[in-house]
C-alpha cells in the first residue's frame, strides 16, 4: 500500500505544484523517489508530529495541499488535539495519511498498533475518513482525497496487501462495495483485513454457509443505506475490523441499526475491549487475536450456531 500511495502522490505532485509531502522522520525508500523528483514539494519535520500537523494547517491556509504522512498511531493519537483544533475546526484542506493500519507494526507491539484511530477520529466534524483494503483502492482514495476541499484521514497498510477485487473496482466516496455475493450472512469489513475476510468466507462456504462480503473503503461519511439494505436482505450481519470493536466500523453499523429500529442478528469481531496480544509477523499477530481467515471463520461459526 505504501508504494501505491507514493505512486498516486507523485502523479498529483507532477500535475499540481501545490501538492506537498510532509514527513516526521518516517519516510521509506518510496519517499526518497518523491524527494528526487519533487525536492521543493517535500518537508521533513523530524520526530515532531504535532508540529507537522500544525504546520500543515498553516500551509493549507496559503493554498498548499499538504499530505501528512507518518505512523498512524503517532498521527491519530499524539497529534489528536492539533487535528481537531487546527485542521477540522478550521476546515483546512489537509490530508492525513497514517501508515501501518491495525496490527501492521506487529513486531513493535501495542505502542505502534493503530487499533483505536477510527474511534478517536470518527467523532471529529468535517473529517472524511478512508480505510482502503488494497493497493488499487489506495490509489483511488488518494486521488479522491485530492479532489475533496477539506480535511481527510487515510489509514493504509504496509505489508504487501493483496488485491481484493477480481475485476474492476467500484470505488465511490461514501459508498460500500460488495466484494462477494452470499445469502446466509453478510460480513461488513474495512481496511486491509478484507483479504482475510474473503478467505474466511471461502472457509465458511466449505461448511455450507454462504457469506456475502461488504467492504467499506469510506468510514466517514458512513454508508448507512448499505447497512439498512443488508439488514433487510440477510438473516445475520457481522462486522470484522482490525480495530477495537468500540468506535470503529462495528459501532458505526450498530448506530445505524439501533436508530433505524431494525431487528437483525448482529455481532462485531475485532479487538473486544482489549489491546492486541503477541508479537511477530503481521500474520502471526492476526492469528493470535483471531483476525486471520481461520479465526474469523471460527468466530462467525460460533455466532451463527448460538443464534439457532
Amino acid at each position: 500500500m505504501q508504494k501505491a500511495y507514493m505512486t498516486a502522490l507523485c502523479d498529483l505532485a507532477q500535475k499540481d505544484a501545490n501538492v506537498l509531502s510532509l514527513l516526521a522522520d518516517s519516510g521509506t525508500g518510496y519517499d526518497e523517489l518523491f524527494r528526487r523528483y519533487f525536492p521543493r514539494q517535500m518537508l521533513d519535520f523530524g520526530i515532531a508530529e504535532e508540529n507537522m500537523v500544525a504546520a500543515a494547517a498553516g500551509l493549507a491556509s496559503c493554498g498548499k495541499i499538504p499530505f501528512v504522512y507518518t505512523a498512524g498511531a503517532f498521527l491519530a493519537y499524539r497529534s489528536f488535539e492539533f487535528i481537531r483544533d487546527d485542521i477540522c475546526f478550521q476546515n483546512k484542506n489537509v490530508k492525513l495519511v497514517g501508515m501501518g493500519a491495525g496490527l501492521s507494526w506487529s513486531t513493535l507491539g501495542v505502542t505502534h498498533h493503530t487499533t483505536e484511530d477510527l474511534g478517536a477520529l470518527r467523532a471529529l466534524p468535517n473529517l472524511t475518513i478512508f480505510s482502503p483494503s488494497c493497493p488499487r483502492e489506495v490509489e483511488q482514495v488518494v486521488k479522491a482525497a485530492y479532489e475533496i476541499n477539506g480535511p481527510v484521514y487515510i489509514k493504509i497498510g504496509m505489508n504487501n496487501e493483496p488485491d481484493v477485487y477480481g475485476g474492476e473496482s467500484e470505488f465511490r466516496v461514501g459508498r460500500a462495495v460488495l466484494l462477494r455475493e452470499g445469502s446466509g450472512v453478510c460480513i461488513l469489513t474495512t481496511g486491509a483485513v478484507a483479504a482475510e475476510v474473503l478467505g474466511a468466507a471461502k472457509l465458511l462456504e466449505e461448511d455450507g454457509i454462504s457469506a456475502a462480503v461488504l467492504n467499506y473503503p469510506t468510514v466517514a461519511p458512513f454508508d448507512a443505506d448499505s447497512v439498512r439494505d443488508a439488514a433487510a436482505r440477510y438473516p445475520a450481519l457481522v462486522t470484522v475490523e482490525e480495530h477495537s470493536i468500540t468506535g470503529g466500523l462495528g459501532s458505526a453499523a450498530a448506530e445505524v441499526l439501533a436508530e433505524s429500529g431494525l431487528a437483525v442478528r448482529f455481532r462485531r469481531i475485532g479487538l473486544p475491549g482489549t489491546f492486541a496480544q503477541g508479537y511477530g509477523t503481521h500474520e502471526q499477530v492476526r492469528a493470535a487475536n483471531g483476525l486471520d481467515a481461520a479465526g474469523i471463520c471460527r468466530q462467525i461459526r460460533t455466532i451463527l450456531s448460538a443464534a439457532r
